[in-house]
């Protein structure tokens, strides 16, 4: 073979193995490009099955009747193929009445229609509403302003902290002065403007400060590499292009997570002193604290567990795995996402066991030394 014909032999074979590795993919060449795409919602009405297919054994079609829900196409009936591929995981497996929710294509020639998941949002709706409303009926005033708390919580989450994170702030920092935020807006407005608010936020701030600093001691020791979720590795496939220190995420995480039993920790015992010195306004300060730290650590013991035990509790399936295949207690402890759950949940707890200590001396000083006043003043 002359070199010309052999240029032109290998460039024919290297197109080839080019449309070939697209068509495999999905991507054949000229294939069209929908003209629009968008979801709506659908209504399954019958499942018959469908013709086997050919290439891929394992493969399964059917034929599902939808009716449109929603959108331009709402009350049109349509008959699509539906593909399982036998995996428990991503199989979506429909029945006549399931509401699922539909990718639509449009095409020059017509459209593609395909089911991507079930419809689960008017549940998760549904209980979110019982719960509000169990808020205002049992907690009435109380709850109308938990309710305000958690809607500025959200906020702040949703609008300042993730959007700030994305944009390359420092997570650490970012979370710290979120936290301040929340605690300062939540605590002012259930327990009010007085002795009782600050010394919670004292110990809040005390508690959350103490659960990061011990999180960032240990953490960079052990060497944990924020990378033990799914999740967090995704994050390097992101649009924005940010280079993440997945360190600070996760200390960032494990200081936010624990913000919650602090304050609830923190207010209690606040909320305790200040009604033992209504009470007893007589009562001397250090009698006062020793009051608040009893208080404390009867709250401690079950705060701790709920902390051990929200955390155990996403692990169950890993740990279900250790125990079905006998691995080692020293192999797993030593594991990146074991060590990562550990530190998590006992940072928490020690942050939480030193707001007791914070908030009791706290509000004690304070309750001496304004002893004139009234308390919720």
């Amino acid at each position: 073979m002359n070199r010309p014909l052999k240029k032109k032999f290998l460039l024919s074979l290297i197109l080839f193995l080019i449309a070939l590795s697209f068509t495999s993919m999905g991507f054949a060449l000229g294939e069209e490009e929908p003209l629009n795409s968008y979801t709506a919602r659908g209504k399954v009405l019958e499942v018959t099955e469908g013709s086997p297919q050919q290439d891929v054994a394992f493969l399964e079609t059917y034929m599902v009747t939808l009716e449109i829900l929603t959108g331009e196409l709402k009350g049109e009936i349509f008959e699509i193929e539906h593909t399982l591929s036998g995996s428990f995981v991503y199989d979506i497996e429909v029945e006549p009445g399931d509401k699922v929710l539909l990718m639509v294509e449009e095409f020059p020639d017509g459209l593609e229609i395909y089911i991507t998941d079930f419809i689960r949002d008017t549940y998760v709706y549904g209980v979110i509403f019982a719960f509000f409303a169990l808020l205002i009926i049992i907690g009435k005033k109380s709850g109308f302003k938990t309710l305000i708390t958690l809607a500025l919580t959200g906020f702040f989450i949703m609008k300042v902290l993730l959007p700030g994170i994305l944009k390359g702030y420092d997570p650490v920092l970012l979370t710290i002065v979120v936290s301040s935020l929340i605690t300062l807006i939540t605590i002012f407005i259930i327990g009010g403007i007085n002795i009782k608010g600050f010394s919670a936020i004292a110990g809040v701030l005390g508690g959350i400060l103490a659960a990061g600093l011990i999180t960032f001691i240990i953490g960079t020791r052990v060497k944990l590499t924020g990378l033990s979720a799914e999740e967090a590795t995704m994050l390097m496939y992101i649009p924005q292009n940010i280079e993440f220190d997945f360190r600070q995420l996760l200390f960032s995480g494990i200081m936010l997570g624990a913000l919650g039993a602090v304050m609830d920790v923190a207010m209690s015992v606040s909320s305790a002193m200040a009604e033992i010195k209504r009470v007893n306004p007589t009562i001397r300060g250090r009698e006062l604290i020793k009051s608040g730290m009893n208080v404390g650590r009867d709250i401690m013991g079950s705060m701790a567990n709920t902390l051990i035990l929200a955390y155990a509790g996403s692990t169950i399936p890993l740990l279900l795995l250790f125990m079905a295949y006998e691995t080692s207690i020293v192999k797993i402890i030593n594991l990146d996402i074991i060590a990562t759950e550990i530190i998590r949940a006992i940072a928490g707890s020690i942050g939480l066991i030193l707001t007791i200590p914070i908030t009791a001396f706290t509000s004690g000083f304070l309750l001496e030394r304004f002893k004139g006043k009234q308390v919720n003043e």
